[in-house]
């Protein structure tokens, strides 16, 4: 026999934009409805432990649509609006939360710690009112006897029954945390159309073993994505030499462009640039000065001023010079090579590291089929949809998890208004 929850609100997903939601519901419906998050984890919240190497960039200090690949710019401006950045701030100040920016306006707990942040919205769930279900795996949800009805069946054969429900499932990012994919199916089973997804956020591997020499070497680059039939993408930022390629947030960001084109089968090349900033003309001057005035000064030498000195070894190799010459004995024609190659070399990427190591998922379901007034579905009454699993993706600096808190609260207070009316 089946044991039945009857709610008014059923989130499936405990994660940031399904722990925010339960909070937000709860606190719309003034605490006189019944709530419930369902998460299929014995402890929820996996993700967010791992997040911004286990310290949680809670969101940016300055956060636009601009932040955003994925679907219409319009949907995420609007969404964002209603929920800006200054709102997340003052609620994690609230929660006993407080932040501290660091580089790039990205804002964490002053704790440096996840666990702060995860804590925090745990206790919220339960000082809010509503109730938070874990080891409730969600096996598939149905319309109930009459339109206004949903009814979730769970693995371990718990029944839920409510009129409305919210899925805040993530996408496929981190597997291991929960996030499997499973909401995109609950979704189009109501008739949802779906993006195919790519990982984002997530380290690019590389064929060339010669890199392997600059495994741990950090440096700010400038990384351009060329694909056939689009224009070409340029990013500025810090970058990380690994065992087995490239990562740092400058290919992070850059990693969801390179896969996506390689999912539509276009020909994708990523490019690196070592001196971000620099034209060929304005290192052909400086090249140049320093031959005049250090003829005796090896060349990687002179370059190492410039970029790390593994870095100045491995491009000068690149450029075919010898590593004993001096400025003295760089031709014309070495010169140029040189400087073509800091300002524009190919990177033989393979594939990514794949979902296990993407930080969040690109594509899902589309933006166009939700409104953004409230995150309900235009297909399914009754049925919101927050968080990652919609195709939006945010670039690294905590945009992501300022659109789970955004998308959560614009569901949630949608809600509340219709359970209060």
């Amino acid at each position: 026999m089946r044991a039945t929850d009857t709610a008014d609100v059923v989130i499936v997903g405990g994660g940031a934009a399904g722990l925010a939601a339960a909070v937000f519901c709860a606190r719309a419906a003034l605490r006189t409805r019944r709530v419930i998050c369902v998460d299929g984890a014995r402890t929820v919240g996996a993700k967010i432990l791992v997040s911004g190497g286990s310290r949680c960039n809670v969101t940016n200090r300055v956060v636009t649509a601009r932040d955003f690949w994925g679907g219409d710019k319009r949907v995420i401006r609007d969404v964002l609006r209603a929920y800006p950045a200054p709102r997340a701030i003052a609620f994690f100040e609230e929660l006993g939360v407080p932040l501290r920016e660091e580089e790039g306006g990205k804002l964490f707990p002053e704790s440096n710690r996840a666990r702060t942040v995860l804590d925090a919205l745990s206790r919220a769930v339960s000082t809010s009112g509503a109730e938070l279900h874990t080891g409730s795996r969600i096996s598939s949800i149905q319309r109930g006897d009459g339109e206004d009805e949903f009814v979730l069946l769970t693995v371990n054969g718990r029944t839920y029954r409510a009129p409305y429900v919210v899925l805040a499932t993530g996408g496929r990012s981190l597997p291991k945390t929960g996030s499997d994919g499973t909401g995109y199916s609950f979704a189009r089973a109501f008739g949802h159309g779906y993006v195919d997804t790519t990982p984002a956020l997530v380290p690019l591997v590389l064929d060339d073993s010669n890199n392997a020499q600059l495994s741990g070497v950090a440096h700010r680059a400038a990384v351009t994505v060329r694909s056939d039939g689009a224009s070409s993408l340029r990013l500025t930022g810090a970058m990380l030499w690994t065992h087995f390629g490239v990562s740092g947030p400058v290919i992070l960001n850059a990693s969801r462009h390179w896969l996506r084109s390689r999912l539509e089968e276009r020909d994708a090349t990523v490019v690196l640039c070592v001196v971000p900033g620099e034209t060929f003309e304005s290192l052909e001057q400086w090249l140049t000065t320093e031959q005049r005035n250090r003829p005796r000064t090896l060349i990687r030498t002179v370059v190492a001023t410039r970029v790390p000195a593994a870095v100045a070894d491995a491009w000068t190799e690149r450029a075919g010079i010898d590593a004993s010459t001096t400025l003295s004995h760089l031709t014309r024609e070495d010169r140029r090579r040189l400087i073509r190659a800091l300002l524009e070399m190919p990177l033989d990427v393979r594939d990514s590291r794949g979902y296990n190591y993407a930080e969040v998922t690109a594509g899902g379901i589309p933006l166009t089929e939700i409104d953004p007034a409230t995150m309900e579905s235009r297909v399914r009454r009754g049925l919101y949809l927050i968080g990652e699993m919609l195709d939006v993706d945010g670039r690294i600096g905590g945009f992501n998890f300022q659109w789970a808190w955004s998308s959560a609260w614009v569901a949630a207070s949608a809600i509340g208004r219709k359970l209060q009316g």
